[in-house]
Order: C-alpha cells, then structure tokens, then sequence
C-alpha cells in the first residue's frame, strides 16, 4: 500500500501551488487523505470503489475498541446471535455517531461483510470540507482526474494509490504457489504438499485484531512441529482444512483478493492454541479460579491468556491478566482525581451475565459449541 506514513514517499515542501494544492488519494482506508491534508494539500479528493464503515480507536469510557470488542465474551454473542441481527446494530451504532449516507461513506455491503476502517479524523475533515468523497476514477488526464459519475475535478496534484498488494514467493517454486492472493496453507502455517514439515510461514494472515499474538502462537506451534512434538495430519485432510476455510470465508466476506488470507480472530487463535497446547481452559478456569476466569471472558483476550498454561508457561500470566485495564489507563493518570479503575463490565452484571449464558448453553447448545 502506497502511504505517506509508512511508506519512504515524500513531498515537496512547498506545492507549485500551495493555496490551492490538490490531492487524490484512491484508498478505503481514508488514511492517505488525512495526512495529505495535514502535509500539504488544502484539499483532499477520497476516491472510493466501495465506501467504508468507519470506526474510531476509542470505545465506550475511552478504552481501547479492541479492548472492548476483541474478547471472549463477544465471541460468544457472535456465534448465537444472528448475522443479520448482528449488522443492524453495529450499523445503528456507527450511523448513530454520523450518518455514513450523508458522508458519502455508505457502503452497500453489510458492516461485518468487509474490513471496517478505523479513522478518527476523517468525519471531522469531511464535515469541515477538506476532504471530499467521490466515486471511483473512471480516468486521467494530464492535470485532472474524471470519476465514474461523469464529474472532473481539474489540477490534481498528487495522486495516491492505496490499492492493496500481492504477495508472492517465487524463491519457493511450487510448494508455496500463489494463485490470485491465495495460498494452500495448512492452518496458514505449513504448505501440505511438503513431505516434511520443514517450512512454516509465520504472520501471513490477516484478522481483525493484532497481528504480533497470532504470529507467537504460530511460531510457537510451528517449533513443536519442527522439533517432533507435535505431528501434521495427512495431506488429505490439510488440503480439506483448508478447503473449508476457503469456503467459510467466501460466505461471510465480499468477493475480493483482499480477503484471501482472512481469520476469525479469537476462534484462529484458540485453534492455533489447541494444536500447541497452551490453549486455556475456560471451564477449569471458573472452578479453580472464578475471578481469573471471568476476566479472560470478559476481559480484553491478550497473548497472556495462553501463558496460563504449559508449554510456555509464564507465573506472571495471571496478574497480567487481572491488572491489564489499569494498566491500560494508567498512563492517562497525569491529572489524579479520585482513585478511579473502571470496568468495562460491572462485575455484578458479569457475574449475572455468565450465570445466564452459561444456563442458554447447557440448555440449547450441544458441548461443542461451548467456547471451552
């Protein structure tokens, strides 16, 4: 992705004119449009294919989103709760902070059908005219740029693709062969063809959620496969693993190359965990040690939750656990009012909460749905 920030582009210090600078970044993640607009362009033009939705960093209480949303318990609701349902509320939600329609932002797709895109200033620049939404660009002149909507816009500075990428590894030949974005990867992991497992592809994959958890678990896993510990099924049944997750996400998420390499976040995590070993015991968790076990359900789902367990133990994964929202504030506390921890769930709503889900699930799920 071509992107001012991460990217080595720079641009002129002074445009050929700077009071009426203009830039075109095609992207949907609106990022490149911010930071052309604050660099050098006094307007922005977002071309957009699809629309997005468009999330914030900050949740309720001014908690981290993922904090909030990438745990346990949210899983859970995910898996009862209708898909249909699902996306009414969340489009509710998102449309209740500013209508995405009036932006020009509403896509046609449903919320959990593609990537939101988490940006915080966009709206605020939309609202204030610097940067404007229009339809994918049909073409180019020299100077100007027309849409798809007949409209032109004329003396376009920069124009930013952020198009996404492919990935290849032509240094491999045919055992890690790439076909439109997509790679035969057991658990995105080992190739299946290999008659010995002795090549892992470790963070090739691409979930809501951080990246860095996922790869130590796959590395993790990958070094008991190396070094015996742990064995891979036939190749029969990894290419019918694969073929299933394939077909898994071809139904949820919109047809694209985007999303060749997509992951439930906390199930892939689990998966990979369980194949390891380190995956936690929810159930032995709330006999032995009820207060742990409703953070790591309720609680945002870190990496330490899987060092609860051997291998890899580690004897501080519990008052990791247990300490992490305050840990999370605590740089905020420059101004030091009362004593003030916060929960992103009361725990007596907790303790009602998982008394009644637990009761839904002996009572109308079988033992395998139950997130153990």
């Amino acid at each position: 992705m071509v992107d001012p920030i991460s990217s080595q582009q720079t641009f002129p210090e002074q445009p050929s004119k700077a009071e009426e600078a203009k830039a075109l970044p095609t992207t949907p993640s609106g990022q490149p449009s911010i930071q052309l607009q604050r660099s050098t362009a006094v307007l922005v033009f977002l071309s957009t294919k699809w629309g997005a939705w468009i999330l914030g960093r900050i949740g309720e209480e001014g908690y981290p989103l993922d904090t909030i949303y990438i745990t346990r318990y949210m899983e859970f609701l995910m898996r009862i709760v209708p898909l249909s349902l699902l996306n009414y509320f969340a489009e509710k939600k998102l449309n209740a902070k500013f209508n995405h329609a009036i932006y020009g932002l509403q896509p046609a797709h449903r919320f959990f059908s593609q990537h939101p895109t988490f940006n915080d200033d966009l709206p605020n620049r939309i609202i204030s005219g610097k940067v404007l939404v229009k339809p994918n660009v049909r073409e180019f002149t020299e100077t100007s740029a027309i849409f798809e909507d007949g409209t032109r816009e004329e003396d376009i500075d920069v124009v930013v693709f952020a198009t996404g990428y492919r990935f290849s590894f032509p240094f491999l030949g045919d055992c890690a062969k790439v076909v439109k974005n997509q790679v035969s990867l057991y658990k995105f992991v080992f190739p299946p063809q290999l008659e010995k497992p002795t090549l892992a592809f470790i963070g090739l994959i691409q979930a809501l959620g951080v990246v860095m958890p996922i790869a130590e678990l796959q590395g993790c896993w990958a070094t008991r496969v190396f070094t015996g510990l742990n064995r891979l099924p036939s190749a029969s049944d990894m290419l019918a693993d694969i073929a299933q997750k394939r077909e898994e996400m071809a139904k949820r998420y919109v047809k694209s190359q985007r999303y060749t390499i997509q992951a439930y976040y906390i199930p892939y995590m689990d998966e990979v965990a369980c194949l390891a070993g380190v995956k936690p015991k929810l159930l032995s968790l709330f006999l032995m040690d009820p207060k742990l076990a409703m953070e790591v359900f309720f609680g945002p789902c870190t990496s330490y939750q899987y060092r609860l367990r051997r291998p890899g133990k580690w004897d501080g994964a519990r008052e990791a656990i247990l300490t992490q929202r305050e840990r999370i504030i605590k740089p905020l506390k420059t101004r030091v009012l009362d004593d003030y921890t916060g929960a992103l769930v009361p725990y007596y709503l907790q303790i009602f909460l998982i008394v009644a889900l637990v009761a839904v699930t002996f009572a109308y799920f079988p033992w395998s749905f139950f997130p153990f």
